[in-house]
């Protein structure tokens, strides 16, 4: 199945910004879906040098640890 997720929340929340990252790469991704990401509006405040690296939300793994996943799963990213 191919699924595109998508992150509107910005730096503000990064618990609700990390969900739709955590749901592509360990969920999806690692059932066998075709994933992509959309950020979109204040998602992109993440494209901010250091804003990835600083996001620790809460019950979630860190952002740039998904990120990390996004790059080596070579999941397309969308701005």
């Amino acid at each position: 199945m191919k699924v595109l997720y998508t992150l509107t929340t910005g730096t503000a929340d990064p618990t609700k910004a990390s969900l739709p990252i955590h749901l592509a790469v360990n969920g999806s991704h690692e059932n066998g879906d075709e994933t992509a990401i959309l950020m979109a509006g204040d998602g992109t405040e993440y494209l901010a040098v250091g804003a990835i690296d600083a996001a620790q939300g809460v019950g979630v793994p860190a952002l740039a640890e998904l990120f990390t996943k996004v790059r080596g799963y070579e999941v397309p990213v969308y701005v």
